[in-house]
């Protein structure tokens, strides 16, 4: 049996509705700031209980031009999580700002324990990261930043609909950052992204930045950027938003199907499941003793297991001007060096998952 990660032909291989409003489109040229994505971005804020839903090129420029927004400059620093993707600290970089990592906990999220001791007279914002489907411990962190008056701007983009006491991700801070990436629990067919924020002038900013510091066609009110969602990847979005919370909790099945198999075999370690969390598996990640002899007895036996992340953010080469070194991160490290993921979309088949448990059963037993 093969058991493939990427789930996208199966997503669109129904979607002749879907042709039809695109083709319909094409004919009206309405292909900047349209229509169809002010529509988006009403459905989203609805969907996610916000005031206002920009539509963004990606869900880095929704961290960039966030910050950008709260006025981070060069040489502020900015905390994060030591094991994201670069897309996190690449939007901290692009406005010159400087990362600040602190470790991870045992929820593959920022540890929020960290965070205090790591602020300077140069903090200006935090962006903890809710990675594959978790959240940062955002009462906690929230507390903090609160105390100290620093930014929050939430990367969320692995996390659309999780919560914390019912919650939901990107609506703690001033904004919250989702991605539109093709492997996406929510995705377009290019990249995307969109911020939310419940902040009126955060929004009027944010719109200018987005558009050139565009007023209007004369009025260039700021320097801002070329960030925009194109108006034909927010008719794929608005088609498949409807289905949001139908993939969320198929994911979250899927997950549970999987722990309650895999808390049978002693060489695995299932992470953390806080009751209060809802956790919507964009990732479905183990840890697992030998995981690259595993990771590759999956591979050899048809299934795309993957590896998130093999080398922390910490010790990339792109960071090494931060002059860290192994071990300044040992949660960090241990994470990249012991945790496996295994396809959990909402295709999946109990037939595959069946197969996948049983190929790592067969890898522990032979």
């Amino acid at each position: 049996m093969f058991v493939r990660y990427s789930y996208l032909p199966e997503q669109f291989n129904d979607a002749d509705d879907l042709w039809l409003q695109l083709k319909d489109f094409v004919k009206t040229g309405d292909f900047t700031l349209g229509k169809e994505l002010e529509k988006f971005e009403k459905n989203f804020s609805n969907l996610m209980k916000s005031k206002f839903a920009i539509g963004v090129n990606s869900g880095t420029d929704a961290i960039k031009l966030s910050l950008k927004a709260l006025d981070v400059k060069a040489g502020d620093e900015v905390i994060t999580s030591a094991n994201t993707f670069v897309a996190t600290v690449g939007a901290i970089n692009e406005i010159g700002a400087k990362t600040v990592f602190v470790d991870c906990d045992d929820k593959f999220c920022m540890n929020v324990d960290q965070v205090e001791s790591k602020i300077t007279s140069k903090t200006k914002a935090v962006v903890p990261v809710h990675f594959s489907g978790y959240m940062t411990d955002m009462p906690k962190l929230m507390n903090i930043c609160d105390k100290n008056n620093i930014h929050v701007v939430e990367d969320a983009c692995q996390s659309i609909l999780a919560e914390i006491n019912n919650k939901l991700s990107g609506t703690w801070g001033e904004t919250g950052c989702f991605s539109l990436h093709p492997l996406k629990n929510i995705n377009v067919w290019s990249d995307g992204g969109i911020i939310i924020t419940n902040n009126e002038n955060i929004y009027e900013k944010i719109k200018l930045l987005r558009n050139h510091g565009l007023l209007d066609r004369d009025h260039v009110e700021i320097l801002g950027y070329n960030s925009r969602l194109d108006t034909f990847q927010s008719i794929v979005a608005n088609w498949l938003l409807p289905q949001a919370n139908d993939i969320a909790d198929k994911r979250i099945a899927n997950a549970k199907y999987y722990d309650e198999n895999f808390s049978k075999i002693n060489s695995l370690k299932l992470p953390v499941r806080p009751k209060n969390y809802k956790i919507v598996y964009h990732l479905y990640m183990i840890f697992a003793e030998r995981r690259d002899e595993l990771y590759k007895y999956c591979l050899e036996n048809g299934i795309e297991a993957k590896i998130h992340y093999p080398i922390p953010m910490y010790l990339q080469n792109a960071m090494r001007y931060l002059a860290h070194k192994k071990g300044d991160f040992p949660e960090a490290d241990y994470q990249a060096s012991n945790l496996i993921s295994f396809p959990c979309d909402q295709y999946i088949t109990k037939n595959q998952q069946d197969y996948v448990i049983k190929i790592v059963n067969s890898f522990y037993n032979k």
